[in-house]
């Protein structure tokens, strides 16, 4: 390990002065080099750009010459068919003339594909090889532009036509008057192949360097001259081919040229070279930065990753694929009370797990290292050294080396044990809260209890006096004394059983789930709270769906939630005119789903309160306690149901409730 004064940045102070002065030799070095390039590079590229100016100029002098060895090739041909015309007036036997001189001129010229002879009034007289007119009118148009092209020949010159396409090829015309004396005898036509005319007018030395095209004023192609395998550049020229004009344009565009091998070879050789020596420069000089970087950087790591791991509340531990420990920090030392030399190198079993949960312990253990460590994480109870208990929550995840293979398991413990230990606290807080709460619906009805209990005891205490006199008379029936004593027994199980109902509802005992019909907790409900809505004037309608599925639930539980949800309704409409005093208790199953709505038509609950209406300790009454609603929601959930507040069209409120017919 170097020591800490080789071990600073590049202008650090403690660094050698050889170090300095290697520094400063192979940064100027690195610029002679990189110099060096830069004016290879651009004296390669000037020798470019000159080589292109070059073939441009080349370029622009073969297309004007092109073009003008095409404009004395089309002139000479019109010379020839004037001199024809001429020659037309004087000889006493114009067709067979015409015939001999035609053959003559089509043959030395095969760009020229018809020569005709038209009378003053625009008729065929003669042509060679055929007779027939190239085009009669644009149908398009509705114009003649054969007739137009003649009138313009009456002024006693040649006239071009514009480029027209055939099925054959793109073509265009030359038209020649024939005069006599002054006097207009017709003309002669000259149909040329645009075609024809490159291929016998373009030689094959500007062909083999130049891709030779002939566009119309859009751009459309009419002809073209080209090298199958060979490709062109943008290196391109235009130039106007007059004649026949009317916007033809001859395009020649340069072919790709062989490369200059030589030149290339000895441009790329030097660019390596001198990429090669800059590159050595950089390396040698980059090997002592980066190995005193790197040092630092690696202190520096791992001084913050200590840090990091010193002030971590979460227990770290890491195994490797046989399960034995390689890694624990601080915190998980200080949750377990061993040194970290007493676990590092163990393998199981591990002297944190705790001798009762052994069995559990190793199999989760054998879990993990199969790969099939859940992701929620799982809780488990460890043993500190002194012997104490203690619970912990182990999230484990794969331990990947920088190569990309896994060197084993990382493990996060936290301590749970305050936090269930709370969770106990709030759950035997919660069951108290809901016996007050019972305690308390079941004050509120005790008239109405007391009321059932009358009924069946004075029929008790009736029939035993009567059973008495009739012993005392000395006169009676067996049989009467026999039913008066079965009737005793009927009302003293029915007082027994109103009694059974308090003691089941007021007791404290855990959730008991068994199967129920929801239709009878609600009618129970009923029975419990009948008489306090008829003290004020309420009456129950029940309406309740005939089939039903029987649900697992704790009758009690749901009975509380319904008795709440109902004495809510019933004080909800106290100021509510007396025939409109109607609480609704609906039953019906949605789907997977049993749903209980109880239905008010009281004064409603505003916006801003119905938000907080299951908040702990927020009651809209003044003497509540502001647990009942809280209470509720925690029955329904706890029996993975839903509970919620909405409006009622007609006036009031509706409090709804969902519980799951099938348990998942």
């Amino acid at each position: 390990m170097m020591n800490e004064a080789s071990l600073g940045y590049p202008y650090d102070p403690r660094r050698p002065a050889s170090l300095k002065w290697s520094t400063w030799y192979f940064t100027v070095l690195k610029l002679a080099v990189g110099l060096l390039l830069v004016l290879l590079i651009a004296l390669l590229w000037l020798l470019q750009r000159s080589e292109i100016e070059e073939q441009r100029s080349t370029l622009i002098a073969d297309v004007l010459w092109l073009e003008q060895s095409l404009r004395f090739h089309l002139e000479g041909n019109s010379d020839q068919l004037q001199q024809l015309a001429l020659d037309l007036t004087r000889e006493r036997r114009p067709a067979e003339t015409f015939d001999l001189r035609a053959r003559h001129i089509l043959r030395n010229s095969p760009e020229l594909r018809q020569v005709l002879w038209l009378d003053a009034s625009g008729r065929a007289l003669h042509g060679m090889p055929t007779q027939t007119l190239p085009r009669t009118g644009n149908v398009a148009t509705g114009e003649n532009p054969v007739a137009r092209s003649i009138e313009l020949t009456r002024l006693g010159k040649p006239i071009y036509s514009d480029a027209f396409r055939t099925i054959e090829a793109a073509q265009f015309e030359v038209y020649v008057p024939i005069f006599d004396d002054g006097q207009y005898l017709g003309t002669l036509i000259g149909v040329y192949s645009l075609n024809g005319l490159l291929k016998h007018q373009v030689p094959w030395w500007f062909a083999e360097k130049y891709q030779v095209r002939v566009v119309d004023g859009n751009g459309s192609l009419l002809a073209s001259k080209s090298r199958i395998d060979a490709s062109p550049t943008t290196l391109s020229h235009p130039v106007v081919l007059e004649p026949p004009g009317y916007g033809i344009v001859l395009q020649v565009t340069a072919y790709r040229g062989a490369d200059n091998l030589p030149q290339t070879l000895i441009a790329t050789l030097i660019v390596l070279l001198s990429a090669a020596v800059f590159w050595s420069l950089w390396a040698v000089r980059g090997l002592i930065q980066r190995r005193l970087s790197a040092e630092q950087a690696l202190r520096s790591e791992y001084a913050f990753r200590k840090a990091m791991e010193d002030s971590l509340m979460v227990g770290m531990r890491a195994r490797d694929l046989d399960g034995r420990v390689t890694y624990v920090n601080p915190a998980f030392l200080h949750m377990v009370g061993f040194a970290a030399e007493e676990l590092i190198g163990k393998e199981p079993p591990m002297p944190y797990w705790a001798p009762e949960e052994m069995d559990r312990t190793l199999l989760l253990h054998n879990s993990v290292l199969a790969g099939n460590a859940p992701n929620e994480g799982f809780e488990i109870r460890l043993m500190r050294k002194d012997g104490s208990r203690f619970d912990a929550l182990i999230y484990e995840a794969p331990l990947i080396d920088a190569d990309g293979r896994q060197k084993g398991w990382m493990g996060s413990i936290i301590d749970v044990t305050a936090r269930k230990h709370a969770e106990e606290l709030a759950r035997q807080q919660q069951e108290k809260l809901q016996v007050t709460a019972r305690l308390v619906t079941m004050g509120e009805m005790a008239s109405t209890l007391a009321h059932e209990l009358n009924q069946p005891l004075a029929a008790i205490t009736s029939y035993n006096t009567g059973c008495i006199n009739k012993l005392e008379s000395g006169r009676y029936d067996p049989g009467q004394l026999r039913e008066a004593l079965g009737k005793l027994a009927i009302q003293a199980q029915r007082a027994g059983h109103i009694i059974r109902r308090v003691h089941d509802f007021v007791r404290r005992r855990e959730p008991k789930l068994v199967a129920c019909d929801l239709a009878e907790v609600v009618d129970d409900s009923i029975g419990f709270i009948e008489g306090t809505a008829k003290n004020r004037g309420v009456r129950i309608v029940r309406e309740i769906q005939g089939m039903r599925p029987e649900l697992i639930a704790d009758p009690v539980m749901l009975e509380q939630v319904l008795l709440n949800l109902m004495r809510n309704g019933i004080e909800a409409m106290s100021e509510t005119p007396t025939e409109r005093r109607r609480l609704t208790v609906k039953l019906a199953q949605v789907d997977d789903q049993m749903e209980v709505r109880v239905v008010d038509q009281g004064t409603g609950i505003p916006p801003e309160v119905g938000d907080k209406l299951f908040t702990p300790l927020f009651s809209t009454k003044a003497d509540g306690m502001g647990m009942g609603l809280n209470i509720c929601r925690s029955i329904i959930e706890l029996h993975h149901g839903r509970l919620w507040v909405e409006a009622n069209p007609a006036g009031g409120t509706v409090f709804a409730f969902t519980l799951p017919v099938e348990r998942r």
